[in-house]
């Protein structure tokens, strides 16, 4: 229960992200917003890492976890002011960044006390805090800076985080998986909060004009595409992976952990995410255009390449979990995200409303398609020792 309450910060920090990219919406916010996202999950991933360690809800685990949540709070009210320029904001901008700088670091401090006697845990720990003190340079010297040299620098601090923790420490020493149960857990509740914003940013869209059967009609089709989104991952993906990761040996449980649920959900995440965001910005175009245009007029080419390029995230990022978990993806999962891609350009030219519904159908008719194919795919013994 304790580790539902930390993702619950995160359901704030995802919101206020969605906020971020949304006013304006550019390409620039766009990523921007994904750089936020990256760095959010960074924190997200190390302490379910942390909860597989040590039980998270005892002790001085519990107690550092509490101040890294209010960190993480903090981090996330700051959010609207993280890329605005001027020298009177720039105490935002290092207040968001020492709010990622203190989790981290707590979060390291945490695992050392909870991998006591584990040598080998301990070299990787020694790793990954030297790629995350690394890290904290560019992240510093961008919110000094502000303006594109905070984009890139921030973008470098969660390569050189990604590099150091997610490849250079899990290949040359490794995480090690202590409860796969728990761990696959883990990611699916924070991928259900994510979906569930999908449905947050439906409210906020079409709250001025609810009533309206246009909205109403948008909000059902958003409902729709959320629970295919579901579907897709939880009755088709999920427990397959599960059961790989479970069977697989220690040494293939740790490194597939590694890349198939710190890292491949990535996109799962930031494909949801902008889906979400293009639906609210669907919804925008329908309350702002009652009674002229019904439909509303078309999206513009960023509030699209959200909406359907959110798609193409999710779909890729569920194959890429599949090819590290089970070892298998059939040829649907493979032209899916290809078919979100082709579907952009027509998307652009149709009103708002339309466009959402297309993106609907599509994804309706990837569930049909995958529930006629058969059973969720069942890992083989032959499939786990691959791994």
């Amino acid at each position: 229960m304790f580790e539902i309450f930390f993702d619950l910060v995160y359901v704030f920090a995802l919101t206020r992200v969605i906020a971020f990219m949304g006013h304006p919406l550019t390409p620039l916010t766009l990523a921007q917003g994904l750089i936020l996202l990256l760095l959010f999950w960074v924190t997200w991933t190390n302490y379910t890492w942390l909860g597989n360690q040590a039980r998270a809800d005892l002790g001085p685990v519990a107690a550092g976890t509490t101040l890294a949540m209010a960190a993480i709070f903090v981090a996330a009210l700051v959010i609207p002011d993280a890329w605005q320029h001027g020298a009177t904001t720039t105490g935002a901008r290092l207040t968001l960044a020492l709010a990622y700088i203190i989790p981290t670091a707590l979060h390291l401090t945490l695992y050392f006390y909870a991998a006591t006697g584990d040598r080998q845990l301990h070299t990787t720990l020694g790793i990954y805090a030297t790629a995350v003190a690394l890290a904290w340079i560019p992240l510093v010297l961008g919110a000094v800076l502000g303006g594109t040299a905070q984009t890139l620098l921030w973008a470098a601090a969660f390569l050189i985080n990604f590099t150091g923790g997610g490849v250079l420490a899990s290949r040359v020493s490794g995480w090690p998986v202590r409860s796969p149960s728990h761990f696959t857990e883990r990611h699916g509740l924070v991928l259900i909060i994510a979906l569930g914003e999908s449905l947050v940013s439906v409210g906020v869209g079409a709250e001025p004009a609810v009533t309206h059967a246009p909205v109403l009609v948008a909000a059902l089709l958003a409902f729709t595409s959320t629970v295919c989104l579901w579907w897709l991952y939880f009755k088709r993906s999920a427990s397959a992976a599960g059961v790989a990761l479970a069977r697989a040996s220690t040494k293939r449980r740790n490194q597939a952990a590694v890349n198939a649920y710190s890292w491949a959900h990535i996109a799962l995440i930031a494909g949801v995410i902008y889906i979400a965001l293009g639906i609210e910005q669907v919804l925008v175009h329908l309350t702002h255009n009652q009674p002229r245009h019904a439909a509303g007029t078309p999206l513009d080419w960023t509030s699209t390449l959200a909406l359907y390029g959110g798609a193409f995230l999710y779909l890729a990022g569920r194959v890429t979990f599949l090819r590290f978990t089970v070892r298998s993806t059939p040829p649907g999962h493979l032209v899916a995200p290809g078919v979100a891609l082709l579907l952009l350009p027509a998307a652009r030219i149709l009103p708002a409303l339309a466009a959402l519904g297309l993106l609907t159908v599509f994804l309706v008719a990837l569930v049909v398609y995958e529930w006629l194919g058969g059973r969720e795919q069942d890992p083989t013994a032959d499939e786990t020792t691959k791994l």
